[in-house]
């Protein structure tokens, strides 16, 4: 070939190689020498030239092919530096290995430690929803071969390929996404296949030893993106745990501090013997949470808050404390948390805090400690109670027994107890049953500590002695009191103590009369003293209280003759000598029947009515021949107290009589 001839030859391949032109165009520039019958010798070196030409452009084709593997090797460790999403950086290798290797599906399957099976994690490309779903057990597939070989493979014809072993779910799966060559290689972590990277074409084809390198490096690439996801997600787990870890100390310490705070609390309280009103308090102060406190037959002992809903007694709060009688720990009942204070199997009380169910822990445990320190106060406020119950028991079976002891002594051990007993007193004698005597005694107890007064347990009765004058009213009163704890009306008898304390011996011995003439007459369940029974009382009484009796009587009816200058007394002697004929006292007094009409009308409102008959009228008859005997000295002796004391008496009596007329 002239030299002129091969420069112009070199020219074409050289063009050819810059326009990066396909492997056929290269046919060309030999096809044009034939046709224009050069010799065979240049026609060799034309083909020469040719081959060398196509080996060029070869390089060339790998060299880009290398530069594009690299730069998304590149690429992929640069999303592996920024890692913040393991599967973000998990799609982008799937499709860029689908990208780099031309195929038209990329898919990447991770181990499955707990059911021994590989899954699949990411796909590109996948329009079958069951291959995505698709699970693959070890040696299941070419996926399951790779996995337990740790080795690449491929297939240029799946379904046909009997290197694998075919499961129903699987060739499924690949005939339903439309496989048909697979390549896979193995994600090795550790010595460890921990996945599976694959590319697929929908056509037969075969890959090359390059494709499957470029696939590896990938494929490692996702590994270490996984190794590092995992050491993320451990470091991100153990910062949490730390967390938490921290916020439990944290929530610990204060609880501890909360629960020492408590403790400090209710020691102090035991130390200064408080009241269940001081448990309520420090438990509120602590828990931040309103407190009532109830007693052991719910009565209520102590509340931080009046407004708490359904208030003191109401159905929540009895349906909590009912539910804590059942056990021995704080129990949950609506709004409420409830725990019993107990003293062995005894039941004192219960501790009732309103808050929700997400009570905690340490809260319900001091909640359950106060608990037990109100137990333990009201079991000493019990003993303390009892010892000072029995002291003045003690003292009051004294005076009753031996009332020649010194009486200065007596004084001064009634002085220590609150008591004086240089005052008048009203002794009471009650009878109850025994099954209602601990109660009675209780509540006779509980008075006595509260005005002041003594109570004891003597011959089978309760007997209390109050500071008083009027033994009526004040008896009567206290009766009213042991009658809500015994829950029926009792039989008691009151007399009237100077203040001398051998006095209360013979006020006893009174009051027994009068117990004992109340239960003579049929008159269970009422309270009398002396005065109240009439001229029987005058009978029973050591003191023979006669003006007493006349002014409870007739009283009123002499003040009005005193007053007015009249004689109604007379006219109502008259009526009483007559048996009760008005003919027969008109003629004894010598005045109009009408007379005799108006005047008695006028004794009923005195007396009121009643007085005509029966136990009234005998009452009026005998104070009016008691008046009769005695009016002389008792009018200058003792008119002004007849006329004071009978003005309280009669009005009694009246209102009496009235009832007993209506």
């Amino acid at each position: 070939m002239d030299p002129a001839a091969a420069i112009a030859c070199g020219r074409d391949y050289l063009a050819l190689l810059e326009r990066a032109a396909p492997a056929a165009d290269f046919e060309h520039p030999l096809a044009a020498a034939r046709a224009a019958g050069l010799p065979e010798a240049q026609l060799a070196e034309l083909d020469a030239a040719r081959r060398i030409a196509l080996r060029i452009r070869d390089r060339l084709d790998q060299h880009q092919r290398r530069e594009a593997e690299l730069a998304a090797l590149f690429e992929t460790a640069s999303d592996l530096a920024a890692l913040h999403d393991l599967d973000s950086v998990l799609r982008a290798i799937v499709r860029r290995a689908r990208a780099l290797i031309g195929t038209d599906v990329a898919y990447l399957t991770l181990h499955d430690p707990a059911r021994g099976d590989t899954y699949m994690r990411v796909t590109s490309g996948s329009a079958s929803s069951r291959f995505q779903r698709l699970r693959l057990a070890l040696g299941e597939g070419l996926g399951g071969l790779v996995a337990e070989t740790a080795s690449p493979y491929f297939t240029s014809d799946y379904l046909t390929d009997r290197r694998f072993f075919h499961t129903v779910p699987i060739d499924a799966a690949v005939i339903e996404e439309g496989l048909v060559a697979i390549l896979g290689v193995p994600l090795v972590l550790g010595g460890s296949v921990i996945g599976v990277l694959f590319v697929a074409d929908r056509r037969t084809r075969t890959f090359a030893p390059a494709e499957a390198s470029l696939l590896s490096s990938l494929a490692a690439h996702a590994a270490v993106a996984i190794d590092a996801a995992n050491l993320l997600e451990e470091a991100r787990t153990a910062v949490a745990e730390l967390n938490a870890a921290n916020e439990r100390i944290s929530e610990q310490s204060a609880a501890a501090e909360r629960t020492s705070q408590a403790h400090r609390r209710f020691t102090e309280l035991v130390l200064a013997g408080g009241k269940a009103e001081d448990v309520a308090r420090a438990v509120a102060a602590v828990l931040s949470r309103n407190v009532v406190i109830l007693g052991a037959g719910d009565a209520l002992l102590a509340a931080t808050d009046e407004s708490v809903p359904c208030g003191p007694g109401g159905p929540a709060l009895r349906k909590a404390a009912a539910r804590a009688r059942t056990g021995r720990r704080a129990v949950c009942a609506g709004q409420f948390w409830a725990v019993p204070a107990m003293a062995g199997t005894e039941h004192l009380g219960t501790l009732v805090l309103q808050a929700g169910p997400d009570l905690a822990e340490t809260d319900r445990l001091i909640l359950e400690r106060a608990a037990m320190v109100t137990a333990l106060l009201l079991l000493l406020r019990r003993s303390a109670a009892e010892a000072e119950h029995r002291v003045r028991g003690e003292l009051l079976s004294d005076l009753l027994n031996a009332a020649h002891r010194d009486a200065a002594a007596l004084r001064d051990r009634a002085r220590r107890l609150g008591a004086d007993l240089g005052r008048p007193h009203v002794l009471m004698v009650v009878q109850a049953e025994q099954a209602e005597r601990a109660r009675v005694r209780s509540a006779a107890a509980h008075l006595a500590a509260t005005r002041r007064g003594l109570a004891a347990e003597h011959e089978g009765n309760t007997v209390l002695l109050l500071p008083g004058t009027e033994p009526s009213a004040a008896a009567r009163e206290a009766a009213a009191a042991l009658a809500a704890a015994a829950g029926r009306r009792l039989t008691a008898g009151a007399a009237c103590a100077s203040g001398e304390p051998a006095d209360v011996a013979a006020a006893y011995a009174e009051a027994r009369r009068c117990l004992d003439a109340l239960l003579t007459l049929g008159r269970t369940g009422e309270t009398a003293a002396p005065g109240d029974l009439g001229f029987l009382g005058v009978l029973l009484s050591d003191r023979k209280d006669v003006p007493g009796f006349v002014a409870s009587a007739i009283g009123p009816l002499l003040e009005y003759d005193a007053r007015k200058g009249s004689d109604l007394l007379r006219t109502l002697e008259a009526y009483y000598e007559t048996g009760g004929s008005l003919a027969k006292t008109k003629d004894v007094l010598h005045v109009h029947v009408n007379t005799v009409t108006q005047r008695l009308d006028r004794i009923t409102d005195l007396l009121g009515d009643g007085w005509r008959a029966g136990e009234r009228a005998l009452e009026v008859r005998v104070a009016i021949r008691l008046h009769r005997a005695g009016a002389r000295s008792w009018s200058d002796h003792d008119g002004s107290r007849l006329r004071s004391r009978g003005t309280a008496r009669a009005v009694a009596v009246r209102r009496r009589s009235g009832r007993a007329g209506r």
